[in-house]
């Protein structure tokens, strides 16, 4: 059973970042490819980024390229996302999952475990 903790959340104005980390653990996380999701109220879970096992190729949506970008420590089984020109529309629980699979995905049914979110607020 693989176990994500995210943190890094909080309340930060429009133009602001922030970063955000997930550690994983009680799996080989090296072999997990890696993906933020995101959900704000009354709407489904959004694919923000993703990583393949050694961090070499990242995957980003439109809405979020250029302004996020999405790490790996595969010796402390740690992800990131640096989250910089934040907006408003980007407040949402952000989640980080583990694919059990080399093949990078971006819907969230391929994740296999997931972590229990963190909020991010942004102020206008």
């Amino acid at each position: 059973q693989v176990q994500l903790v995210e943190s890094g959340g909080g309340l930060v104005q429009a133009g602001g970042s922030l970063r955000l980390s997930c550690v994983a653990s009680g799996g080989t996380f090296s072999s997990y490819v890696m993906g933020w999701f995101r959900q704000a109220p009354g709407k489904e879970r959004e694919f923000v980024a993703a990583t393949s096992w050694s961090g070499e190729r990242t995957y980003y949506p439109d809405s979020v390229k250029g302004r996020f970008t999405i790490s790996r420590d595969n010796a402390k089984n740690t992800v990131y996302l640096q989250m910089n020109s934040l907006k408003p529309e980007d407040a949402a629980v952000y989640y980080c999952a583990a694919r059990l699979s080399w093949l990078v995905v971006s819907t969230p049914s391929g994740y296999d475990y997931w972590g229990q979110g963190t909020q991010i607020t942004v102020s206008s």
